[in-house]
């Protein structure tokens, strides 16, 4: 059958809309159909059901009305009586939709209009799902485009099939674009939005340096090299650690290429901002000390619990480990994850100075010794009167001036002196109204008792309900800094897996649980784990 001309110019249309929008012609040619159903409404009434279809091969266009089969008519527009359908159709019955053929129709200008704007929103409607679904598997790419137009420093960029935006804090300082200028940028994000998708794209995203060495670097792109870790203050430094899978590949050497030509594309690329390549290591200490380059570093304590470093410099490193405005301390921190204070020989070594003061004025108060015994014990490392109650008695005698009878006295006296406070903690406990029976839950002292009771917890079913975070804290890290919210128990050293066995105690007691419903510990396989750890220690 040959195709007239309206109806091969009705495909050529649906053709020419789908390559210009990228979308499937089936959508165009549905639109078309949701539009002559539309205007066909308008010429036999909003209340008839019409159905269109057009043959996507010929071009054909086919429009019925339909007709529910029903047992009694109330809309005759609508339904039709189950006899009268079975004289047309002999197998129809109630539920079922006769089809009855209606004529082809002219359109009007009203309703050719209206025919329009339905075949422009269906195609608009398309266009925005083809373009969300293409950009969302997007997501963690760099993508080429140019800009289309600036609106109070936020760049808009044309990608070809798409808009997406680049907002004015997401731009690198200083970074200046016209009209017509080639960008190239990280997509972060997409959204649906009531306008359509928006692509948000990034300058300042630490991925977007991760994705620039990717291209830049093969290593990066064949998984040899790995970067663990990014810092960034765009567009002034950045700190970056690598690592390599093959031990015969230098991860930093390979980054900064021959003459430094990879590392310099990417520093073209970011407006000059100046990168710091540093080997990654498991050690956190071994790694602060690069991060914190140029800068030497003479001592590094670690304090896991809190993730917090405390780094001692020489004097005239301070400033240069510091950084301008603290750039490069804070750069190190955010790479590591942990923060980290700078402290110089000087100040250490008062800090130092001043805690041997403060444990020997305590000695002196709580043993009633004289300021030579006192400052002899401190010297010696004891630190709390605890530790001189509990340990073994040679340690003490084996002090040069000490002897067994002189050790024995200086224990006696700190066990006095810590039931003295264990009985002043005790009353203060029942003032608050703390419960006898916590003292059932091993671990717990009479105060830390009374931090709880502070905290209103006076029972092991208050106890019961606590979270191992309640008792030790926690620390939530946010725009590269560790904030610490402090627990019950600040003024304890106790582990959160101390914390969490003691809140155990409490829920079996309390009958919140069973013991036997707890898991079982393998004790051939702890008795490995501890024999390893002492085979490593020695």
């Amino acid at each position: 059958m040959a195709v007239s001309a309206n109806r091969l110019e009705l495909l050529q249309i649906a053709d020419a809309v789908a390559r210009e929008k990228s979308i499937d012609r089936m959508v165009v040619i549905e639109a078309m159909q949701d539009a002559m159903e539309k205007a066909a409404k308008g010429r036999y009434g909003a209340e008839t059901e019409i159905k269109v279809e057009i043959n996507p091969r010929s071009g054909e266009t086919r429009m019925w009305r339909l007709l529910e089969i029903v047992e009694q008519v109330e809309e005759n527009s609508r339904q039709i009586e189950l006899k009268q359908a079975q004289i047309k159709s002999p197998e129809a019955k109630v539920g079922d939709f006769l089809t009855e053929p209606l004529p082809p129709m002219e359109f009007g200008r009203i309703a050719a209009q209206s025919a329009k704007q339905v075949i422009v929103q269906k195609v608009r409607d398309a266009e925005r799902e083809r373009m969300y679904d293409e950009y969302i598997n997007r997501i963690g790419e760099i993508v080429n485009g140019s800009v289309k137009r600036v609106e109070y420093g936020n760049v808009i960029v044309d990608l070809g099939r798409g808009e997406a935006i680049i907002r004015r804090d997401e731009l690198i300082p200083r970074e200046m674009f016209r009209y017509g200028d080639r960008v190239r940028a990280y997509v972060y994000d997409v959204r649906r939005e009531q306008r359509g998708p928006q692509i948000f794209l990034s300058r300042t995203h630490p991925q977007f340096m991760a994705k620039l060495f990717m291209q830049e670097v093969p290593e990066i792109y064949d998984g040899v090299i790995t970067i663990r870790s990014i810092a960034r203050d765009p567009g002034s430094r950045a700190k970056i650690a690598v690592t390599s899978s093959d031990s015969s590949i230098d991860p930093v050497g390979a980054c900064v290429g021959m003459r430094g030509s990879r590392v310099q594309a990417v520093v073209g690329e970011l407006q000059g901002e100046k990168i710091d390549i540093i080997p990654w290591t498991d050690g956190i200490a071994d790694l602060v000390v690069s991060a914190l380059q140029p800068a030497d570093v003479a001592k590094v304590v670690l304090d896991e619990q809190a993730e917090r470093i405390e780094v001692v410099v020489p004097d005239e490193q301070l400033s240069l480990a510091i950084g301008r405005r603290g750039q490069n301390v804070r750069l190190a921190s955010q790479l590591i994850g942990w923060d980290i204070d700078i402290l110089t020989e000087q100040e250490e070594s008062e800090r130092r100075q001043k805690e041997f003061t403060e444990r020997s004025t305590l000695f002196m108060e709580a043993l009633d010794v004289d300021e030579m015994v006192a400052q002899l014990l401190a010297s010696e490392g004891f630190s709390s009167v605890e530790e001189l109650a509990y340990i073994d008695t040679n340690e003490i005698s084996s002090i040069e001036g000490f002897d067994e009878e002189t050790a024995g006295e200086i224990q006696n006296r700190a066990a006095e002196y810590l039931a003295a406070i264990d009985r002043a903690h005790d009353e203060e406990r029942k003032a608050l109204g703390v419960e006898d029976e916590l003292y059932e839950i091993a671990g717990l002292t009479a105060a830390m008792l009374v931090a709880l009771g502070k905290d209103d917890v006076k029972n092991v079913e208050d106890f019961a309900g606590c979270a191992s975070d309640d008792l030790i804290g926690w620390s939530e890290r946010k725009d590269g800094e560790t904030k610490r919210f402090e627990g019950t128990f600040k003024d304890f050293p106790v582990s959160r897996e101390e914390a969490e066995d003691m809140i155990m105690q409490a829920r079996i007691k309390a009958g919140w649980i069973k013991e036997e419903d707890l898991p079982a510990v393998d004790v051939e396989e702890v008795a490995t784990d501890e024999a390893a750890t002492d085979e490593a220690s020695a």
